[in-house]
Formats: C-alpha cells, sequence, structure tokens
C-alpha cells in the first residue's frame, strides 16, 4: 500500500488532505502540455526542469509567479506528483536537498487520480 511508507501518500490520503486541510502545498511537475490536459484540484503547476529555480526564488518572487504563497522549508503538508510518480520523485529529492522536510510523493499520480475521479479534474 503506497500509503504505508512515510514518504508517499496514497490516494486516499490526497483526497483528506485535499478536504481537511487548506495549507496542503500540492506540486504538479508535469510538463505545461500535461497540465493544460488536467490536473488534480488545488495544485500548483512547477515543471519539474524549474523545480530548483522555483524553490530558490525569494517569497515575493514566487508568490509574483505562482500565485501563492513560498511555502517554509518546514511546510508540513508538500506533495508532489506527475503522471506515473517518477518525476514527482525526481522534484521531491530536489526540494529535499534544498532543506524542505515534510515532502512526500503521490505515486499514484495523475494517473490513478484521473481513473479514479474522471478525466479532466481541474
Amino acid at each position: 500500500m503506497a500509503g504505508a511508507d512515510p514518504g508517499t501518500v496514497s490516494y486516499e490520503e490526497l483526497r483528506q488532505l485535499l478536504a481537511n486541510n487548506p495549507n496542503l502545498f500540492l506540486v504538479d511537475v508535469r510538463n505545461k502540455d500535461e497540465w493544460d490536459n488536467g490536473h488534480i484540484p488545488r495544485a500548483i503547476h512547477i515543471q519539474l526542469d524549474t523545480v530548483e529555480a522555483a524553490f530558490s526564488m525569494n517569497p515575493e518572487d514566487f508568490r509574483a509567479k505562482y500565485g501563492v504563497e513560498k511555502p517554509p522549508l518546514d511546510s508540513p503538508n508538500m506533495v508532489f506528483y506527475c503522471r506515473t510518480g517518477k518525476r514527482s520523485a525526481q522534484g521531491l529529492c530536489k526540494v529535499k536537498h534544498m532543506g524542505y522536510v515534510n515532502v512526500r510523493n503521490y505515486p499514484g499520480s495523475y494517473t490513478e487520480w484521473s481513473e479514479r475521479e474522471g478525466r479532466g479534474s481541474s
């Protein structure tokens, strides 16, 4: 079960976080065309090849570019996803290397989400 690993979040856990945690910071690292074809509600699009640059920005520039507050290094609820869980795992490793500590991967990613929620969720 994906949720058994403390570094991951399951579909059910992600649904609970979306429903009950207004401070969830959900990052979609897919390409823009993938994002445009649908994404998980409340996600922020930060493409994998821009993760390091994005999380290196000062808070004001981050907010101006992404429309949300930059999460602190100890943000309790950061989740990364992509299409199948591989790119999101890479993004997660990048931000952990930068000092973020409570980051998890949704390995089911958008493939599982869209199958369970219906395509085009956004």
